[in-house]
């Protein structure tokens, strides 16, 4: 202990380094040598991801460990995908409807008029326990995985099945309109367990012949939902007749469980007590102005940490933004010399989905080149495109504010208002932005049993043998940890 609390000479005594002016000797810089009164002092916005969390989004734990869980609904879900389709010549689910290499299905208007029997093997791309979809850029949830069955099906719905004109094999048709289809009768599918096979009558048939869209190709399913969604054939409610009795129905298992962990940090400060009877020029009390830059250098570690690190058992350490979004989030790419503000639009599209993600709650933390980007991209709408009040455009700088310290820029996009926070940490990273809905994450200090961990003292003093002076140790603690979930309404950009 003794090792480490050693610490010799002070750092008022000795000459400074002359950088500017004369190289005239002037004594010990901080002794009282008649200088002026006034020194300047470099304010900095530290920690801004930090200061947002622990302000609006605390939740003390009792435990280190800590377990949490997400609800996910699946209203919104209620989708399949064509696999198979037989006509009303056959009962058969064998021809192959469009994608994995297949041929799309040619939907006869003489054999799928309103109606004809018409049969359906389905499947879906999410999984049922938890309700999990993949998020934008991340690996797809292949359909038919193991989970994905649409449990959700049952007699007497409407389903909607969007059609083309001409088959491609690509997978690169565009719908030009879609049949509705009464479902029978659902039973266990032919191919696997995760199918569905639908034995349906046509409520509105095509009217000419044309094409299933059937399975989306492995590149659209990693691609944006807007590309999915000409594929997906909905729930478009049900129908029945009077008197039929209680219908079938169906149970979700919308609540998913995780956990996470708390994580100790520790900033140590040493002083002697002839030091802190020293008064000095500029900040008098030498202690007072070390425990001051503690305190920042301990905010910047827990703001890196919150941002960069890993959960780990082994190592007690928390999960950070950065690593939890980019393996679970919503990933985008954006190169500032080669993006434009429609292809940022898209981006926000996929991010702000209404069916997942309708929260106002984000606020998008930007390295500093990103947050010149930005106010360029408005700037010039601003100064170039906006003719009056009438004609506005619809990425624009809005409005500044600061927000617990933070400066706060907000600018406007026809998806709503971006809460932009330059954040430093990003610099240098290849995190452009980071978009976190501050409603979906949590600050989460140990706290119980009378103990607050959110900032704790710790303070030990010893005498050092053979000097006779005290040395008086204060330590800052903090000990807490970061809770994600929701994944869909949180994104970075890279």
């Amino acid at each position: 202990m003794a090792d480490v609390l050693n610490v010799t000479g002070s750092n008022y005594t000795s000459e400074p380094t002359v950088e500017f002016g004369p190289s005239a000797a002037t004594g010990a810089l901080r002794r009282k040598y008649n200088f002026g009164d006034k020194v300047s002092e470099l304010s900095l916005a530290q920690d801004p991801f930090f200061r947002f969390v622990s302000m609006v989004s605390k939740k003390p734990t009792d435990d280190p460990t800590f377990k949490f869980t997400e609800k996910r609904e699946s209203y919104t879900k209620r989708y399949v995908y064509v696999y198979k389709h037989g006509d009303g010549t056959s009962t058969a689910t064998t021809s192959l409807a469009g994608g994995a290499g297949g041929t799309a299905v040619d939907l006869a208007a003489a054999d799928d008029a309103a109606g004809d029997d018409i049969y359906l093997e389905v499947a879906g791309d999410w999984l049922s326990n938890g309700n999990k979809r993949k998020a934008f850029g991340q690996t797809a949830t292949a359909i038919a995985a193991s989970g994905t069955a649409p449990e959700f099906l049952f007699a007497g719905q409407l389903l909607k099945l969007p059609y083309a004109d001409a088959a491609n094999t690509n997978n690169d048709q565009s719908t030009s309109g879609y049949m509705v289809v009464k479902i029978n009768a659902v039973t266990d599918g032919v191919t696997s367990s995760e199918y569905k096979t639908l034995a349906c009558t046509v409520v509105t048939g095509p009217g000419a012949a044309k094409f299933l869209m059937g399975i989306p190709s492995t590149a659209q399913l990693a691609a944006s939902q807007e590309t999915l969604e000409p594929y997906r054939c909905y729930v478009v409610g049900t129908a029945f007749g009077a008197g039929t009795g209680y219908p079938e129905t169906w149970q979700d298992q919308p609540y998913l469980t995780a956990s996470g962990q708390t994580q100790i940090f520790k900033t140590s400060a040493v002083m002697n007590n002839t030091d802190r009877a020293t008064v000095l020029k500029y900040e008098s009390n030498e202690w007072a102005r070390i425990w001051k830059q503690k305190l920042i250098e301990h905010k910047w570690d827990i703001e890196n940490s919150l941002l960069f690190g890993s959960q780990s058992a082994t190592y007690n350490t928390t999960q950070g933004a950065v690593d939890w979004i980019s393996s679970y989030g919503n990933a985008f790419s954006l190169d500032i010399a080669t993006k434009t503000q429609d292809d940022f639009l898209d981006d926000m599209s996929a991010m702000l989905d209404p069916r997942y993600n309708n929260s106002a709650s984000t606020v998008f933390f930007c390295s500093t080149a990103v947050y010149n980007w930005l106010h360029k991209l408005s700037g010039y709408f601003r100064n170039n495109v906006e003719s009056s009040s009438n004609y506005r455009a619809d990425f624009s700088l809005s409005g500044k504010k600061k927000v617990f310290g933070i400066d706060i820029t907000t600018i406007s996009t026809v998806y709503g208002d971006m809460n932009i926070a330059r954040n430093v940490h990003l610099d240098g990273t290849k995190i452009k932005i980071l978009g976190i809905n501050m409603k979906y994450c949590a600050y989460r200090p140990l706290v119980g049993n009378g103990l607050n961990r959110d900032t704790g003292i710790y303070v030990g003093v010893q005498t050092l043998e053979n000097s006779g002076v005290d040395r008086r140790v204060d330590q800052i603690l903090t000990e807490a940890g970061m809770e994600w979930c929701c994944p869909e309404t949180h994104a970075l950009w890279t």
